[in-house]
């Protein structure tokens, strides 16, 4: 793209991003400048870096944002972005004169890493009851009402403070909270009303991450083209799922689940589950070699802090008195199911490059022995779905759990929490042969259908896992999430409701 006119209208935000490249942290830059902005108002982007002038047009064509001009005079560039449509700022008239660009200041995106504080001592767990046979619950995530989408959206730009949007959470979960109660769940999750996605919340939290919108990785690629048709494909809108980015060393100077815990136990007797994401998803969505610079040698070392993260949270939330912990792992299910000339994968931003399932297996393993080792492992629960984000079930990921028997097998955590109504999982016999020290979460409605499954086929179903595993053994799920992701939910509240209530009809039935 050619240099145009320099344009006639005054910036309302300027920063100077020196030398840095779109994979190098300018757009991570840019997106902390262009969150907190209203539709129209315009971002000033200074820069020396010749690769920008290829890299942000493309970036702007993905987020829908629209670069007014551009100019280089002598090697610096001035790039004037309109936050979503230039015709929403051409009224806006030059008052005074641009800044000079001497008077610019670099603004380092290294600077703002912070030190990581390890806590010496972890506490141990409070004693809870146990959970009891064919316990029914949700898997985590519950549909948000609009305007706790808006709260979340307009949090995450820096156009609503903490305090408000917690206040928001709060009754979007006192809600959740009472349509599982109404429908007699035995495990409460407070639906993960807080969170934009079940996964990337944390890149938001934990230190020395930041969250931007998936679209803003494509000028961070190999092959920027190819990135944006694939991105194209989602059914979930790039430019609304965002992904965390490491910059620098994790570290957890503030809990991401704990308060969510704490206040759920405020608005129910009931035991209360809480899922987090596994150290393998995370492992595999914060590794992005695909950026020019990386604050780790290699996502083993990676591993090794995400893996220390979770056990701090795990032992606050153990700490804090959750029934259950669950940790998601569904890109285990995209290592085995999708081919083997299929290097990436957009299954829940885990863009990273993934290598031999068996390699892939063994090291997921690892990563959630580690985590859980020296902790009551009943309490702890692993989550395998086969992905959530569209209600076509034939572009999700088929296959029955053989193939993921290695890491079935061998993972030290008390329960599995699988899906097991669609059926692209196949028959439920598949895992007939798991360790019978594993208690089975058995799913038994499907979140991504409209039809609520009748209480006798539910029974048919929970009756065929009880003569596999033993009464003792089973709990009883939704296949998934209702809403994995916050703007992308797979059903509605209603519906979920109904969903949850026909399989605790079932399961009394059946005690």
């Amino acid at each position: 793209m050619d240099p145009s006119n320099p344009s006639d209208l005054k910036p309302d935000v300027s920063f100077y991003g020196g030398d840095l490249d779109c994979g190098n942290g300018l757009l991570l830059l840019i997106r902390r400048h262009i969150d907190p902005m209203n539709p129209g108002q315009l971002l000033e982007i200074r820069s020396t870096e010749s690769s920008v002038d290829h890299d942000l047009p493309s970036w702007c064509r993905l987020t829908r944002n629209e670069l007014v001009s551009w100019s280089n005079v002598q090697g610096q560039r001035r790039f004037l972005v309109c936050k979503g449509l230039k015709s929403e700022a051409m009224e806006r008239l030059v008052k005074d004169e641009i800044e000079n660009e001497d008077t610019a200041t670099a603004i380092d995106l290294w600077s703002s890493r912070v030190d990581v504080v390890i806590p010496q001592t972890l506490p141990a767990p409070a004693p809870v009851p146990a959970l009891e046979p064919l316990s029914v619950m949700g898997v985590g995530s519950w549909p948000r009402p609009k305007w706790m989408l808006k709260a979340i959206h307009d949090h995450l730009e820096g156009k609503m403070s903490e305090a408000d949007f917690q206040e928001i959470a709060d009754d979007a979960v006192r809600l959740c909270i009472s349509a599982q109660e109404r429908a007699d769940a035995s495990v409460i999750t407070d639906g993960e009303q807080r969170r934009d996605s079940f996964a990337s919340f944390v890149g938001a939290i934990l230190d020395n991450t930041q969250l931007i919108p998936l679209a803003d990785l494509a000028a961070m690629v190999e092959d920027p083209k190819k990135f944006e048709d694939e991105l194209r494909a989602l059914d979930v809108p790039a430019r609304d799922v965002r992904h965390p980015v490491v910059y620098g060393k994790l570290g957890r100077s503030r809990p991401f689940a704990v308060n969510e815990l704490e206040f759920a136990k405020t608005c129910t007797t009931a035991p209360v589950k809480i899922a987090l994401p596994g150290p393998y998803l995370l492992t595999r969505t914060m590794w992005l070699d695909c950026l020019e610079e990386l604050p780790y040698a290699s996502r083993e070392e990676l591993a090794v802090d995400v893996v220390r993260v979770l056990k701090e949270e795990l032992c606050f939330l153990l700490a804090s008195g959750a029934a259950l912990v669950q940790f998601d792992e569904p890109v285990l299910s995209e290592v085995v199911f999708s081919g083997p000339k299929q290097k990436r994968s957009f299954m829940c931003g885990a863009l990273s490059e993934k290598g031999d399932p068996g390699v892939e297996l063994d090291f997921a393993v690892g990563l959630m022995n580690e985590l859980i080792c020296g902790l009551p492992r009943q309490r702890v629960a692993v989550h395998i779905c086969r992905g959530n984000w569209t209600k076509n079930e034939t572009a999700l990921l088929a296959g029955d759990y053989r193939p993921l028997a290695p890491y079935l097998k061998r993972v030290e955590v008390g329960t599995l929490i699988l899906e097991l109504s669609t059926p692209r999982a196949r028959e439920i016999t598949a895992v007939a042969e798991l360790n019978t020290d594993h208690r089975i979460g058995v799913g038994s409605v499907n979140p991504r259908i409209e039809r609520v499954e009748s209480v006798d086929e539910i029974m048919a179903h929970i009756k065929q896992a009880i003569d596999l595993f033993g009464k003792d053994r089973v709990l009883l799920n939704s296949d998934c999430g209702f809403a994995t992701f916050a703007d992308n939910p797979m059903a509605s509240a209603r519906i979920a409701e109904a969903k949850l209530a026909a399989l605790a009809e079932a399961s009394a039935r059946l005690a």
